[in-house]
């Protein structure tokens, strides 16, 4: 009888087995003896099969697998530790509500294998990605992970970051990304670029579409910097936080220049100098919970309304204090912080960019309730002055608040723009274009208050009545003008003074004309620029009736793919 399958073998006894065919064997498996024998079978050997797989078991291993992936590498966790930094898993306890965090691919791993890579696949690949809620708003995040390969970034990890980029714009919630990464992931080649592509395609898909917050907590070095650069907020940290396109070893390559990592891109650089940095921490404790602070400020996406908070009745809300804040004089400098929080809700505001440009404030607040964003000069540096930086960063916030509907609320003590040779060569013109452009756009309600000087062309981009304001209110300190007085008559009168035999007595007396003829308080009033001179004390219910009056402000933005932006 001839076995199925297998014309050419004989049944035989159990002892024996009748030899292949030549080119049967050639094909076989089984080891040819070299020595004529025949290899006879084990009688009555059994297969060996693992046990037959329960439900029980089947859960063991996968929480085995999940507490060993979850847990991390112990070396690895403990240099975090000694570096002064958390770990990943640690920051989303920080970031998010307790137990609200759900996890995305914790399995992922990368199927790259040239340069050993083949033998070293980690579980999640370096980033740990998912949503959870902050006061129980829904955000989703993700969050490298310095322990598995230094946080680069390859392919794998590419994809987990864009799949929860994806989630947020679908589902019109927050994106919040926690940097702590080498860089590009080399050994993965151009895939790794490709990676980062994907990402910066997706932040500029999603900005004015949901809020976008980064927060740099170690190295955020090459084409890793520009993921921050698309965010709307940026967070650092002293000490641990860097961030730059070329480090030091490049850069003394290069130019020559010997710089360390923290003088080259540490929090405090990109916190004064190049304004990247949005706000700046000592810590990563207090660095999250402001991310948090500021979540609480913000709407999920640009259709839904920023959180409200119950009406504290600002309406009828007189601050004598106003007047106190503020002197009269127009040369002699305070603190436009003080206004602020005299203007906000249990005096309470988040300032952006404290430390760079700080001639002009930016800060997200409540006001009887509602977020505003509030824009305003600061006469303590510069006396106030708008130049390239001040003009970049408000102009920024400006465009922000009206992307996600938060409502502006300009306060204008402005001499003018800084003048001189640096400011011009630097591009104050186009850097000032782009604050007037970003208010002349805006279509949220908008409310200025001038209290003292609104000088020039200054006055004009900071919200004026001419380029679109709702409602103008001014103290009866204010002075519209072209220009200050002292500054009209040396131009008006420069030959009267030259000729006059008391030149100092003669400008004193067109000073006083001037003031008297042109920057009176009703003078803007009467020609329909200022809608209502308002005691000081009346400022904060004056703001809060303006808003309510505007809430339901529509309008359209013009037909067009979109504007020139003066960039």
């Amino acid at each position: 009888m001839t076995l199925q399958g297998d014309p050419g073998a004989q049944r035989t006894e159990d002892s024996e087995v009748v030899p292949l065919p030549e080119d049967r064997l050639r094909r076989s498996r089984i080891p040819r003896p070299t020595d004529g024998r025949v290899i006879p079978l084990a009688r009555g050997a059994e297969p060996v099969h693992p046990p037959e797989p329960t439900m029980p078991l089947l859960r063991t291993q996968r929480d085995e697998l999940r507490e060993h992936i979850v847990d991390g590498r112990l070396d690895g966790v403990r240099r975090q530790h000694s570096l002064g930094k958390h770990t990943a898993r640690e920051r989303l306890d920080l970031l998010l509500d307790p137990d609200s965090f759900t996890e995305v691919e914790l399995y992922r791993r990368h199927q790259a294998s040239g340069l050993g890579l083949a033998e070293n696949r980690p579980y999640t690949d370096g980033v740990i990605a998912g949503s959870g809620t902050i006061d129980g708003r829904r955000v989703f995040v993700y969050a490298q992970d310095f322990t598995v390969f230094g946080g680069s970034l390859g392919e794998a990890h590419a994809a987990k970051i864009q799949k929860v980029m994806d989630l947020a714009i679908a589902t019109g919630s927050p994106l919040i990304g926690l940097n702590d990464s080498g860089g590009a992931r080399i050994q993965e080649g151009v895939m790794a670029l490709n990676g980062y592509g994907g990402i910066f395609r997706r932040q500029v898909e999603a900005s004015g579409v949901i809020p976008q917050i980064s927060v740099v907590l170690g190295p955020c070095a090459g084409g890793a910097a520009y993921s921050p650069a698309l965010a709307d907020f940026v967070f650092m940290v002293r000490d641990t936080a860097r961030m730059y396109l070329t480090g030091p070893d490049v850069v003394e390559t290069v130019t020559g220049e010997r710089v360390s990592h923290d003088e080259l891109g540490g929090a405090d650089v990109h916190g004064a100098s190049s304004g990247v940095a949005t706000v700046v921490h000592d810590d990563e404790e207090t660095c999250l919970a402001d991310v948090r602070y500021l979540v609480s400020l913000l709407p999920s996406n640009y259709l839904d309304p920023a959180p409200r908070e119950p009406s504290q009745d600002a309406g009828k809300d007189r601050r004598p204090r106003f007047a106190e804040l503020v002197p009269v004089e127009p040369n002699k400098p305070y603190d436009m912080r003080d206004v602020f929080s005299e203007l906000a809700d249990d005096g309470e505001f988040f300032e952006l960019h404290e430390r760079w440009a700080q001639n002009v404030l930016c800060a997200l607040a409540r006001i009887d309730g509602r977020v505003v964003g509030l824009v305003g000069n600061q006469p303590v540096v510069f006396a106030g002055v708008l130049d390239g930086p001040a003009s970049q960063k408000a102009a920024r916030f400006v465009r922000f608040c009206d992307a996600f509907s938060i409502p502006l609320v300009t306060l204008v003590d402005v001499p003018g723009f800084l003048p001189g040779v640096e400011q011009e060569h630097s591009g104050i013109i186009r850097h000032g274009a782009q604050l007037l452009h970003a208010y002349c756009e805006a279509t949220v309600p908008r409310v200025q208050v001038i209290l003292r000087k609104a000088y020039g062309g200054a006055y004009i981009v900071m919200d004026s009545r001419s380029i679109g304001t709702d409602l103008s209110l001014a103290w009866p300190t204010n002075q519209i003008a072209v220009m200050g007085a002292e500054g009209a008559v040396n131009v008006l009168f420069r030959k009267d003074l030259a000729v006059a035999p008391d030149p100092d007595a003669l400008r004193a007396h067109l000073v006083a004309e001037y003031t008297e003829e042109f920057m009176n308080p009703q003078y803007s009033a009467e020609r329909g620029l200022v809608d209502d001179i308002i005691d000081p004390a009346d400022t904060r219910s004056a703001v809060a009736r303006a808003l309510d009056m505007l809430q339901d402000k529509r309008k359209a933005a013009p037909q067009r793919k979109h504007g020139n932006h003066p960039i």
